[in-house]
């Protein structure tokens, strides 16, 4: 999964979306804190190939892409909207692919500008990023070239506090970002970093009124977080080898960042400190059990806007989830399965 895969819908309750074959399944709470359903499947029948990216909007709305098999050899690019936990997504509708046509040319990332509108990113054939948006006025706009090089891994796509969009890649030894400078235009490359990242390890948060940060993890294994316009920090050892899952929240009174990975020991690691000051520091915390070696790590708020985390393994499909607890700092209760 690409992206935030826990998330708060418009009505409080929390939903996540989980791999399963040819498949993405949804479950969301029965109620906030609550009991949760059944999983079901998103968008119909229709099969898909393993790897799907979920955006959400400021509506609450959720926006998910993926890649189906078309004919022997080749593939198109999937969209489906998800409007309440609920309620079942819609079906997955064709966006077509980057080239035209041909297999997959990398795994999509979604992001959902102030408007609503999806805009779904992708590696394309070139080696450089690809980009389809829906229109203000409903279906989607043609395929665009944003142009770069020998990206690597996923994409990290975001949407500002501004609701301008943004998309980060690795790249050739460096990091390569793109920003809308209005709405609705088309995303255009901006400085990027010349720091090598490890591709697979990007993610990136509104953190400000004027940034987004992209937390990465550099080749000597250090988790590092870089705002356009200034250089990469390093903020802390990376716990384990996948990327982290970032949300803002408040914490006594302070506006901070929480960080979660899965640490190399195979348990959650969580680390939190002062948005944008990354000179605090900030320090690993294990919880819950030893994880299989696929499983992954996602945070949201949840109606209270207080910290929850899911950590899913594919191979298993074991759902844990655990919140803060009402105590000072980042206590968290005992994780459950769901």
């Amino acid at each position: 999964m690409n992206g935030d895969w826990l998330i708060r819908g418009r009505d409080g309750r929390l939903t996540v979306y989980l791999p399963s074959g040819d498949a993405v399944l949804c479950r969301a709470e029965r109620g906030p804190a609550g009991s949760w359903d059944a999983p079901r499947t998103v968008g119909g029948t229709q099969k898909l190939h393993p790897g799907v990216a979920v955006g959400q909007g400021a509506d609450g709305y959720a926006h998910l892409a993926a890649w189906r098999p078309t004919v022997p050899g080749e593939s198109g690019l999937v969209h489906s909207t998800h409007f309440r936990p609920r309620l079942a997504p819609l079906d997955w509708v064709p966006i077509g692919h980057p080239d035209k046509k041909g297999d997959r040319t990398g795994e999509p990332a979604v992001a959902v500008d102030a408007q609503g509108r999806g805009y779904v990113f992708v590696r394309n054939k070139g080696g450089g990023v690809s980009l389809r948006n829906q229109k203000e006025k409903g279906g989607w706009g043609p395929w665009q070239d944003l142009e770069g090089h020998d990206v690597e891994g996923e994409l990290a796509a975001v949407t500002g506090e501004s609701g301008l969009v943004e998309v980060y890649a690795s790249a050739g030894g460096g990091i390569l970002h793109w920003r809308q400078e209005e709405a609705g235009r088309t995303p255009v490359r901006g400085e990027g970093a010349d720091v090598p990242a490890r591709p697979g390890t990007l993610r990136a948060i509104a953190t400000s009124a004027e940034h987004t940060t992209l937390f990465f993890t550099d080749v000597s294994g250090d988790l590092c977080a870089w705002r356009p316009g200034e250089k990469p920090v390093t903020l802390i050892a990376s716990a384990g080898p996948g990327p982290v899952s970032a949300v803002r929240c408040e914490i006594e009174g302070h506006d901070c960042t929480v960080l979660a990975q899965r640490s190399s020991s195979g348990r959650v690691a969580f680390a939190a400190y002062p948005t944008e000051q990354e000179s605090a520091g900030a320090w690993w915390t294990e919880s819950g059990p030893r994880l299989p070696a696929d499983a992954a790590v996602s945070l949201a708020l949840d109606e209270h806007d207080e910290v929850v985390a899911a950590s899913l393994s594919p191979s298993t499909g074991k759902l844990f989830l655990t919140r803060r607890k009402d105590e000072p700092g980042l206590a968290l209760e005992a994780w459950r399965e769901i």
